[in-house]
Order: structure tokens, then sequence, then C-alpha cells
């Protein structure tokens, strides 16, 4: 059988994202996109998240039967601490962090991936631009930015390292800024240059 073409995502600048966010008019809708990519969760862990799930004393955020049916932790960015209590004084959830307009249910995801195409097109960006994209713009950057696969691999609930190290081939700015062995090459003299011949003689 013929293997299918693998085909690498596109991912958002630090910029990028920045425009994003500032295109978002809604603060609850802002604080749902921004919990996606300052904690790299998948659009349907977001959508599940509980008001306790947000542990500003260890500055963590529990997610709750991810993918695979499991559980794990993920970093609070004291930023988006500061973004989530603004909204929570707003909107005062109790039960669901995002609540949906069905009483007792949480936002659905149709609604957050629709809130995600309004703000691409109030920003300008011409990228496609999908909640899962802010998952993969977290792990590039974080990649971009020192962190480890391993370290990486666990904030994502990745089962394998396999699945984290495609985004090696995503951090662009740190492989591409890798020297290249011919830049090491001691500089050979300049070749002067030969003499032309005597017109005349």
């Amino acid at each position: 059988m013929p293997r299918r073409p693998v085909k690498l995502p596109v991912i958002l600048s630090f910029d990028e994202v920045t425009r994003f966010f500032e295109s978002i008019p809604s603060l609850k809708q802002r604080a749902i996109l921004m919990t996606a990519y300052a904690a790299g969760l998948r659009v349907s862990e977001v959508v599940h998240l509980k008001v306790t799930d947000i542990d500003s004393q260890r500055m963590m955020i529990r997610v709750c039967q991810g993918k695979g049916r499991k559980d794990r932790y993920v970093m609070l960015s004291p930023r988006l601490l500061e973004v989530l209590r603004l909204y929570w004084q707003d909107a005062h959830p109790r039960d669901w962090l995002f609540p949906g307009t069905i009483p007792g249910r949480p936002i659905t995801r149709h609604a957050v991936g629709d809130a995600c195409q309004l703000a691409r097109e109030r920003s300008g960006i011409t990228k496609p631009v999908t909640p899962h994209s802010l998952r993969h713009a977290f792990a590039t950057h974080l990649l971009e930015t020192g962190a480890d696969v391993r370290r990486i691999q666990l904030l994502m609930g990745h089962r394998s390292m396999a699945t984290t190290a495609r985004y090696l081939k995503l951090a662009t700015s740190t492989v591409c800024a890798t020297t290249s062995p011919f830049d090491l090459l001691p500089h050979p003299a300049p070749v002067p240059p030969q003499p032309t011949a005597p017109e005349y003689f």
C-alpha cells in the first residue's frame, strides 16, 4: 500500500497568537481559547474543565479523563490565572468553568470552534486557525524556548514519545538556527584572480 503523505500543521508565531487573542471581544471566549493555548489542552479537555480543576494554590490545572481516559496535571500560568479570575468575577460559573447555553451542560466544542473562526477573521490572520492549532503552537513554542521533549510529552498527555517528537519538525526557529557544518570549515585563502593576457604582446 502506498504510504500516506505526512503533512505538518501550520504553526502560529508568538506575534500571531498575540494578535489572535487581541481580536476576541468576549471575555468568556478569550478565557477559553487562552486556556487552550496556555495549558496546551485539547478542545474537549477545555470545555470539560470544572471550577474545582483550577488549583491556584499549587498553580496547576487538573485535566480529568483526557484522551485515553487518563487524568493529568498541567501548569497554571500566572497570567492565565489573572484572566480566569477576571472571567470568574464577571460570569460566576458554579460547576463547569465554561458553561454552555443549556443549563447544567458545558459549552460545546462547536461553539468554541465558531469563536476561534470569528477571532481569526477579525485578526486578519491568513493561516488556518482552530482550537487545536493553539495546542500545536503551545508545544512548538515550548520547544523553541528550550523545554525538553519528555516534559512536553507529560504536559500534552501523549502516550508515545514519538507523537511528541513530531513537534521537533515544527520548531523551525530552533531547527533552522542550527549551525551548518559548512560554517565550521576553516576559511580558505581567497583565490587570486588570474592575470589577464596582454592584448598586444
